[in-house]
């Protein structure tokens, strides 16, 4: 995909989220910055009506972190850019709405995402587990089914650049 393509199909997929109940009725919102041509959200983030989330990578967890535009990043183990380890931390009872990265996402809301398994024990702790989640994911990438495990966690619905679908 070239870089414009995939801004464009980035765009379509952070207006269809404004338009959505799920992320118009949330203060707070957990979000990532893309990696490796993940859809790009950093458009959302100029909307000051939301507290935003960001994740940092801790061993095998990952911290949320409160955000604004013009924060300093920098970069963590992955190479993906992170909130500084100071920054204030969000617990999961302050969280309305976690936006989920995903390489390839099935009809039943199962994702794959790079195998490091942070968003599936993230969504298995007890505090995290009936929280809304979106998947983000280019619609070529939304398939009939994806092969599952156990400790796998469903999202909510899956937004693409042709809409949400729940």
């Amino acid at each position: 995909m070239t870089v414009e393509e995939w801004q464009q199909k980035s765009d379509r997929i952070s207006a269809h989220l404004q338009t959505s109940p799920l992320f118009t009725q949330s203060k707070t919102i957990l979000a990532y910055f893309s990696f490796r041509q993940e859809p790009d959200l950093s458009s959302l983030f100029t909307d000051t009506q939301h507290r935003w989330g960001l994740p940092r990578c801790v061993g095998k967890s990952l911290i949320w972190h409160s955000w604004q535009p013009g924060e300093t990043l920098q970069k963590g183990n992955y190479g993906i850019l992170e909130p500084h380890p100071d920054a204030p931390i969000l617990e999961a009872d302050r969280v309305d709405l976690i936006l989920v990265p995903a390489v390839a996402c099935d009809v039943r809301g199962y994702r794959l995402g790079y195998g490091g398994g942070f968003y599936d024990r993230l969504l298995s702790y007890t505090d995290w587990v009936f929280k809304p989640t979106i998947g983000i994911v280019f619609d070529f990438a939304c398939l009939p089914q994806l092969p599952i495990e156990d400790w796998d966690r469903p999202l909510q619905a899956i937004c693409t650049e042709y809409g949400l679908r729940k």
